[in-house]
């Protein structure tokens, strides 16, 4: 049933958010691995245990977790814990990798092509759902618990979707306006592309370009109930498909919010950090300044480039934006007037959203 699946949903994640100090921890049981790391989780509470296991989870409670490697204690893999540890300040990896263990929290977004916040929080309150709206994104909304949203008629009538506050304010930095001409140049299942063409009214013009067609095919449903009319899915085999040559220097705006390696969005993936090594950033950032490049070629003179991830590691942003800016030149500066100096940054730990890097670059008006 619902309930059990949800029990064994919430141990599992909380396993893996967990992972390596629970298996410190576990070195001290007897029994089945998998089993001692699931009595080991606080979601597990409910689960019944020997006295046995009773004893040992008493002797495990009371190691003085304080004094274990923040590896450890913070369950990440040596390599990333450093790698993170680079990019913030030292007083705040603490914070920063203590903040990427709590569970994400279920954010929607407010199309105002067909509802207003009051509307949405009306509706949601009829449905015994509690939410609250975010200060400084005026269509956000925070839902309390794990509520079935897309029951509602609300959701079918396409009022909100499922939309982190993070990737909110990033389409809000990207900053498209009305009757522009707008790439969305890797839209995935088309998250922001839905939210670019609210903000844009339905006006203009916005290509959904993506390499895989079965994330553009997710986009297809949620465009029927979102009411824009502007958004054309194009499906394209690289990012220098031929296909793409016809919107050489028409675009007014170009969002890459590239493929990376997630690690701003541990909260809600979790086993992201055991799937992915150094190696794989490496191969990534590669791909990214590609993308980038291929991107770039769309803009206009005077339009504008907007590159994003949702990784917290210098090698995937500002590194890429960097070795960009150095084979650009002088035909591109960066917009000062977005964010401060033209970069958004939002971490876990200080904005409580997914962790993201955005630059805005205009191009140089001929």
């Amino acid at each position: 049933g619902r309930r059990d699946r949800g029990f064994l949903a919430d141990v599992c994640f909380d396993v893996l958010r967990n992972r390596r100090l629970y298996a410190h921890l576990a070195q001290g049981g007897v029994g089945p691995l998998e089993r001692r790391l699931a009595l080991l989780s606080p979601a597990a509470a409910r689960l019944p245990r020997t006295d046995e296991e009773a004893r040992w989870l008493e002797r495990a409670a009371r190691i003085d977790r304080a004094s274990l490697p923040a590896p450890v204690r913070f369950s990440l893999p040596d390599w990333l814990a450093e790698r993170i540890g680079r990019a913030v300040p030292p007083a705040e990896f603490e914070a920063l990798a203590a903040s990427l263990l709590e569970p994400a929290p279920l954010d929607l977004r407010v199309n105002e092509l067909k509802a207003d916040v009051r509307a949405v929080l009306e509706a949601l309150a009829e449905a015994g759902i509690e939410a609250r709206p975010l200060p400084g994104e005026p269509t956000a909304l925070r839902v309390a618990g794990k509520p079935a949203l897309e029951r509602l008629d609300a959701f079918a009538r396409g009022w909100f979707e499922v939309q982190a506050v993070g990737s909110q304010r990033l389409c809000r930095f990207a900053a498209p306006r009305r009757g522009q001409v707008v790439v969305d140049f890797c839209a995935g299942a088309g998250g922001k592309t839905l939210a670019l063409a609210a903000m844009m009214r339905s006006t203009g013009q916005i290509y959904a370009c993506d390499v895989a067609p079965r994330r553009l095919a997710r986009m297809r449903p949620r465009l029927a109930r979102s009411g824009a009319s502007n958004v054309q899915p194009l499906g394209i085999d690289t990012e220098r498909d031929r296909r793409l040559d016809r919107l050489a220097g028409r675009a007014d705006l170009v969002l890459v919010d590239a493929p990376c390696s997630g690690t701003g969005t541990l909260r809600r993936n979790p086993d992201l950090k055991w799937r992915i090594g150094p190696d794989d950033v490496g191969r990534l950032a590669s791909q990214q300044y590609d993308i980038l490049l291929a991107a770039a070629r769309l803009v206009k003179p005077g339009g504008a480039l907007v590159y994003a991830t949702c990784s917290l590691l210098e090698e995937e942003n500002a590194a890429v934006a960097a070795r960009f800016e150095a084979a650009a030149g002088a035909g591109w500066s960066r917009d000062e007037a977005a964010g401060e100096g033209g970069v958004l940054r939002l971490w876990p730990h200080r904005d409580d959203s997914d962790g993201f890097f955005a630059v805005r670059w205009r191009r140089c008006a001929k």
